[in-house]
């Protein structure tokens, strides 16, 4: 039997993400097909990530005849964990027409699991929920063979008007039995293309867990749940030298929620990167906490690693408490310098509006900024996601909108202590206010080596100070009883 596979993620339709210009694979996707292709299925994929449309996939429906039609969304990119609308949409265009051409049509994605009755709605005949590789191939056999699906754990689908959900399927544990990616059925150029035109050189995506095991309120699982299983570290060694020395990436961003968390898996994999000589920059989200135990910021600096993204949310204990984080603010501070000291490269994503911040929280939020400078920042606002106790808190305000249209969206779809267009332009003050700090730091640096004094510097300089104040104004004139202390 032919399997089509394709996404739910198109680059253009998401302005902010094709400004930045920094594309990833669907990952997940191409671990599915490598699956299914294991197993004795002829398997394509249509690639989403640089389209202009959605009526795209049906010259390839129309060639290629599949049988099975999948849409698989990479559960490994945040991006697609944000259900957003647009690529919603674009899903229920594909489905639909692959439907018309007689094709059983399987969607997987987070947000399908959260809103199965919708895909079904538009020309899904079963929703896979959780972790999809084995279900898959059961409903393709199932498919292949015409035998009865409804006995398939991890399945949501429609029969007599009524929606029924199977038995929740059990997550894989040895990671490294499932072949790796299909890397080979992808057409990697114009990733390359655009990270080489607008960076200088060229990332790709691994992944080396499945899951996350802490509980942070906010935070949806709706595919791997609070589990945490592992590749080994030999494994992943292995495939990031094969690949690079076919496809001539020289960074690897690791997509893992939580990197490096197994006890003593940071320095087996710093041993097996040594072991093959291998040379590779990579970036890495992790957790304060975790960064200070054992000796894991010394075995990433060992390894390459040259930027972790810290999930810090807050500078004030009191919100982070109130997400369930886990972690404290002087852990941050602590592994923030930590990091530098080792000349690894520090981000913060930083979450605004989360209920009952109030203007001292923010200022708290500030301060951590300020006092860090890290190399880059993150802002988003609290988005309540189905499946977390956040979202049941505020799922009745969600009334006209619950879902951003795009990762730039950025409304607070609730009601909070400050109006949703304070907390949008608080994100644009804050960027503004971060650049003119650090662009008082190179100043600094600059004054101290006249030499490299021009007139780009100069100018660039004298304009920080006056963005950071419009900003300010802007603020001030939504909330003006609130923002002059800042």
């Amino acid at each position: 039997m032919k399997v089509l596979f394709t996404h739910s993620y198109f680059l253009k339709f998401d302005s902010k993400q094709f400004r930045t210009a920094m594309p990833y694979p669907p990952l997940a996707t191409l671990y599915a097909m490598a699956y299914l292709r294991q197993k004795g299925y002829e398997v394509k994929l249509f690639d989403t990530m640089f389209c202009d449309s959605p009526s795209q996939i049906n010259e390839t429906i129309n060639d290629f005849k599949p049988d099975i039609f999948v849409s698989y969304d990479d559960g490994f990119n945040y991006l697609t964990k944000m259900c957003l609308t647009s690529m919603r949409e674009a899903c229920f265009a594909m489905q639909s027409y692959a439907k018309q051409k007689g094709c059983k049509v399987i969607t997987s994605s987070s947000d399908a699991a959260d809103h199965y009755e919708a895909y079904l709605g538009h020309g899904a005949d079963v929703i896979v929920i959780g972790e999809a590789e084995q279900t898959l191939l059961e409903l393709c056999d199932a498919y292949k063979t015409n035998s009865d699906h409804r006995s398939i754990a991890g399945l949501a689908y429609s029969e007599n008007g009524h929606i029924v959900k199977t038995n929740k399927r059990s997550l894989l544990k040895d990671l490294d039995t499932l072949p790796p990616p299909a890397w080979d059925l992808l057409d990697i150029s114009p990733y390359k293309t655009m990270w080489l035109s607008h960076h200088g050189y060229f990332s790709l995506n691994f992944v080396t867990t499945r899951g996350c095991p802490y509980k942070c309120n906010w935070c949806a699982k709706p595919i791997y749940g609070n589990r945490y299983n592992t590749h080994s570290a030999e494994n992943i060694v292995s495939e990031i030298k094969k690949w690079q020395s076919q496809f001539g990436f020289t960074h690897v961003w690791f997509a893992d929620d939580i990197f490096g968390l197994k006890p003593n898996w940071l320095a087996d994999f710093e041993k097996q990167v040594k072991k093959e000589n291998l040379s590779i920059a990579y970036k890495i989200q992790c957790r304060a906490d975790l960064l200070l135990e054992e000796d894991n910021i010394e075995h990433l600096a060992n390894s390459g690693c040259s930027m972790v993204w810290l999930g810090a949310e807050s500078g004030s204990q009191k919100i982070l408490d109130a997400m369930d984080k886990g972690t404290k603010v002087e852990q941050i501070y602590t592994a923030t310098k930590l990091l530098q000291k080792h000349g690894i490269h520090v981000a913060l994503f930083l979450q605004l509006g989360y209920l009952g911040e109030t203007m001292e929280d923010i200022k708290l939020t500030l301060k951590m900024v300020d006092d860090l400078l890290p190399d880059d920042l993150g802002i988003s606002v609290s988005y309540p996601l189905p499946g977390t106790v956040f979202y049941e808190k505020v799922k009745h305000e969600l009334k006209t909108k619950s879902n951003w249209t795009d990762s730039d969206d950025l409304d607070l779809m609730f009601k909070n202590t400050y109006k949703k267009e304070f907390y949008k332009q608080l994100q644009r003050y804050i960027h503004k206010r971060y650049r003119k700090q650090l662009g008082l730091r190179s100043s600094a640096r600059l004054l101290s080596q006249p030499s490299r004094l021009n007139f780009k510097n100069t100018l660039a300089l004298i304009h920080l100070i006056p963005g950071e104040q419009i900003e300010k104004n802007k603020l001030q004139k939504i909330e003006p009883s609130i923002t002059s202390s800042l």
